[in-house]
């Protein structure tokens, strides 16, 4: 078997083979899909192909995979000893990983498949059209406050009635242009949104498991797709721990030799995004009855809300890791809720508005039918909880035993 490594840089990748245990330089690749697949053809199924996590890995990958026997993307975040070398260039990059697969110490970043690939771009565009929208909002409000002009009496400035008060304001014209081509750019910015909304919404529609994570308050859709797309398959997640590890919401430990454990903050290694939507799905949690608004003010109580959403939003990854692993909806589903998230992802996906007629989603209109829905929910956790009594720290097994005795 050889083993070869292939350092990746934007234009070309270093190529080093491993061979019986002698390295032999392959040269240099041009990173050009044609070049690439010249250099696939002259592999045969007897070779491992290893490369570095990159902006283009994954491409990489799929031209190699169909010739190579197999092919490994490492995880950099974990291979230390390229990131620290004293002695560092293409070749030894590229040797190194190399030697450690063929050791057996190489970490491995999973794969995903083409649909959760393209589940995955399609929300990084959503972020990135959300972040060029906020940044063009800030834009607007700093050429407001450099002309000491007060804050807009409504919510929304890029709304109607914020867009008519905007017009009413004296400007020098320069800052005027400069403000009208800002609101010209975020509308063109809004169509590109809604029409990448729309393709989420659609895919979302024909995903079970997606409508199974919008039961749980405080995810919506956006929320429930962004973390499928960074979940891809529950299977490879063999306990809720890894699940939460893989969003970076456990807690960083510290200990040497028989001295105390030291826990410290989340490590946030892993998908930040799906991360940040879960804290702030949590947020909303938090204000729903049940036992996830429970266990926030608790946790609240004792160290403050923004740890508890933090801790909320670590329960929230444990949850869904039992849903999805189960197959099982919310157990306090609120019907009425559930059937109008359902009904706006059908309206996002492009399906007529159906004006005049009731549909499922109808009830939640009804202040009396949410209502009823919440003190049904506080009322069944209210049953459940009922009698159950606070107990102290665990003892130690070697008191306990002591105890005994």
């Amino acid at each position: 078997m050889r083993i070869i490594g292939l350092d990746i840089h934007r234009v070309f990748a270093e190529a080093v083979a491993l061979e019986a245990g002698r390295l032999i330089r392959l040269g240099r690749i041009e990173m050009r899909r044609d070049r690439l697949a010249e250099f696939a053809r002259s592999l045969t199924h007897d070779d491992h192909v290893v490369i570095e996590a990159t902006g283009n890995a994954t491409v990489v990958a799929e031209v190699l995979r169909p010739h190579a026997g197999r092919v490994v993307i490492a995880n950099p975040q974990q291979v230390r000893l390229i990131a620290y070398a004293k002695i560092k260039t293409d070749r030894i990059d590229a040797s190194v990983l190399a030697r450690l697969y063929a050791s057996g110490f190489l970490p491995e970043v999973w794969v995903p498949d083409e649909r959760t690939q393209a589940l995955r771009r399609q929300v990084t565009r959503r972020n990135q059209l959300v972040r060029q929208r906020t940044r063009l909002k800030n834009m607007v409000q700093s050429v407001l406050h450099a002309q000491l002009i007060p804050p807009c009496p409504t919510a929304d400035l890029f709304g109607p009635k914020g867009r008519a008060w905007l017009v009413e304001q004296i400007l020098p014209a320069d800052e005027r242009s400069a403000v009208e081509r800002h609101m010209r750019e975020y509308d063109r910015l809004g169509e590109d949104l809604d029409a990448v909304e729309r393709d989420l919404a659609r895919g979302a529609l024909a995903d079970e498991q997606t409508k199974r994570l919008m039961t749980i308050p405080g995810i919506h859709m956006v929320v429930a797709v962004g973390i499928m797309a960074a979940i891809g398959h529950i299977e490879r997640f063999a306990n809720p721990q890894q699940l939460v590890s893989y969003f970076g919401l456990n807690p960083s430990v510290h200990q040497s030799g028989n001295g105390p454990v030291h826990r410290g903050r989340i490590t946030k290694r892993g998908r930040g995004h799906a991360r940040g939507m879960l804290v702030e799905a949590a947020w909303v949690a938090a204000r729903v009855p049940g036992p996830l608004r429970a266990f926030f003010l608790r946790i609240r109580a004792r160290r403050g809300q923004h740890v508890a959403a933090v801790a909320t939003a670590r329960k929230l990854a444990v949850l869904i890791w039992h849903m999805l692993r189960r197959n099982e909806d919310y157990a306090w589903l609120r019907s009425a809720l559930h059937a109008r998230k359902i009904r706006d992802i059908e309206l996002a996906a492009g399906h007529p508005a159906r004006r005049g007629q009731r549909g499922a989603a109808y009830a939640y209109n009804l202040s009396t039918v949410r209502q009823r829905e919440r003190r049904r929910v506080e009322q069944a956790y209210e049953r459940l909880v009922k009698g159950w009594t606070q107990h102290g720290p665990k003892v130690r097994t070697g008191a306990a035993t002591e105890a005994r005795q």
